[in-house]
């Protein structure tokens, strides 16, 4: 398979990665052993943040407040598609039941956890749609805790945007906290919080650090890395937008990789002329993210064909993936690896990441191999159950007893001997191993 790179990558979403392992190992030790002294401390030292920690329902008030009615109606909109898309993924979710040999059922429940702890990433910029994600889906999943962290401005506390979204959408604690520091309060149950039995969102690499380290005595919804975007575009499409698309991916931060696969040169070509004076349009932080992400991580691709750059894309397993290109179904039948899907012009990556009911926290760095994004099924413990008459019990307790010895596992074996003793106490049954 021929693939043609008119611009190549210096780095990957790995290069340079600064080990901060030790760091947040560390820092999270000490708030487990410090408590929220600990935590406090180092929100005051991170955070540059002395106000109130768990916010009450005052201070939600005040600031919900703040914000204008114009905004709170965008953000009731996003809430109400979010809301929408994540009640029918649940619907998708049901109980069941089989009777597997006469007088054996077994089952199946979908039982929601306890407590979510929602990260509300707030640093560079203010993440209000983070929080419509992850506290909406919680609440539809019907988590009875949904505890929402979030970095606070210097001095000023949460953007009060995203306390009138999580409150919205279902919060029900509001910590003023970011970072690891943040993490850990919501894992270990500080400040009067219920301990998290997972914790969701994006956040920098302090806090997906803190998740992979956590994980395992609390669930997490994945390990994220650098945001990512793939474009499949044809000759069909329109240069201007695919570069505008582009450019609006890589604003996320200077190791965001974007890339186009393409089977039009000329496309490609016209792209990359444009992505440059697109760039240097944007507000200084946004215009030095982008900059630095096409310059060092943006990739340009040239194929033969749809199947080629299908295969392509695939193999990149981007976390967002828009088709610009003829014969949209095809596509969609074809491709099988990707965290979220945009089909066509008419809907675009800013479209999911905001407002429009899918779900923007996804699987980057290839991990859409093997998994999807943030979903209310995140938050179900899929589980079973099973009962069953002494009939029933019988041919199950003898393959057990023969499966058990063969194996080695005496006490298994012991333990349907018994019933079939207690049950059928006038049969004979041959138990022995069968090898």
């Amino acid at each position: 398979m021929a693939r043609d790179y008119l611009k190549k990558a210096d780095k990957t979403a790995e290069t340079g990665a600064s080990d901060v392992r030790d760091t947040v190992q560390e820092i999270l030790a000490n708030i487990e052993a410090g408590g929220d002294a600990a935590a406090l401390e180092y929100a005051a030292k991170f955070d540059n943040y002395d106000g109130p920690v768990l916010l009450s329902e005052e201070d939600i008030a005040a600031a919900c407040a703040k914000v204008s009615q114009k905004l709170k109606d965008d953000i009731a909109f996003a809430y109400e598609n979010v809301r929408r898309f994540a009640e029918t993924q649940k619907s998708t979710m049901k109980d069941v039941e089989l009777e597997v040999r006469p007088g054996l059922i077994a089952g199946q429940k979908a039982i929601p956890v306890n407590t979510a702890g929602c990260y509300v990433p707030g640093g560079r910029y203010s993440h209000i749609a983070s929080a419509i994600m992850t506290v909406t889906t919680a609440s539809v999943a019907g988590c009875k805790n949904i505890t929402v962290c979030s970095p606070p401005r210097p001095n000023e506390g949460i953007a009060p945007a995203i306390i009138y979204a999580a409150q919205l959408c279902g919060a029900t604690r509001i910590l003023s906290m970011g970072g690891v520091q943040g993490v850990a309060a919501m894992t270990f149950g500080l400040f009067g919080l219920p301990k998290a039995d997972i914790l969701v969102g994006p956040g920098n690499q302090f806090v997906a650090e803190a998740k992979r380290i956590l994980f395992g005595r609390v669930g997490i919804d994945m390990i994220a890395g650098p945001t990512d975007s793939l474009i499949l575009a044809d000759e069909t499409a329109d240069p201007f937008i695919v570069a505008t698309d582009l450019v609006s991916q890589a604003e996320h931060g200077y190791n965001s990789p974007v890339w186009l696969v393409t089977d039009s040169r000329k496309l490609a070509h016209k792209v990359m002329d444009l992505v440059p004076g697109l760039i240097e349009d944007l507000p200084e932080l946004n215009r030095d993210n982008a900059f630095a992400a096409w310059r060092d991580y943006a990739e340009v691709i040239v194929c033969d064909d749809r199947e080629e750059m299908a295969a392509t894309s695939d193999d990149y397993a981007p976390e967002h993936l828009t088709v610009q290109a003829a014969d949209i179904d095809w596509w969609l039948d074809r491709l099988t690896c990707y965290g979220s899907l945009f089909l066509g012009e008419e809907t675009t990556v800013s479209f999911g990441d905001k407002a429009s009911g899918t779900n923007h926290v996804l699987p980057t760095s290839g991990a859409a191999k093997y998994t999807g994004g943030l979903s209310v099924h995140k938050y179900m413990k899929i589980v079973t159950w099973q009962r069953s008459t002494r009939e029933g019990a019988k041919d199950v307790a003898i393959a057990t007893a023969r499966i058990s010895r063969l194996e080695g596992m005496e006490g298994h074996a012991r333990s349907a001997d018994v019933r079939l003793q207690k049950y059928f106490p006038e049969q004979n049954f041959d138990l022995s191993a069968q090898d």
